[in-house]
């Protein structure tokens, strides 16, 4: 078997990075069962946003939402959010529906991904 990586992209690390080290160790002790369920399954149990033929899942931790995508490698993380940013940034955008359908059928949010992905990513 190949190993298993969990890949915080720049903007994803620096999120995490900027968190009290309990929160950081509690996100990370959080993946600890991920590469088996990632590898085994198609990650029914997490939000899951389609745009293009590209999947992005959302795992809820508390007051966070993890965004991430499988990798040959294993799951990249692209960004790390707080929720009440999230409920913001839905708010902001007026979209009146479920926060995974919402945030599908934004380019905003594409546009977010996609920046943290290039490293050009704004907060």
């Amino acid at each position: 078997m190949r190993p298993f990586q969990i890949i915080f992209n720049p903007t994803s690390a620096a999120e995490l990075g900027k968190m009290p080290k309990d929160l950081q160790l509690h996100i990370l002790g959080e993946f600890r069962g991920l590469p088996t369920e990632a590898i085994s399954t198609d990650l029914e149990r997490f939000g899951k946003l389609e745009r293009a033929g590209r999947i992005l899942h959302r795992f809820r931790l508390g007051d966070y939402r993890i965004y991430f995508e499988r990798h040959e490698l294993g799951l990249v993380v692209h960004r790390i959010l707080s929720k009440n940013t999230l409920k913001d940034f839905l708010y902001r955008s007026s979209l009146p529906m479920g926060e995974d359908a919402a945030l599908q059928d934004n380019p905003k949010f594409w546009e977010m991904i996609e920046a943290a992905r290039t490293g050009t990513a704004q907060p």
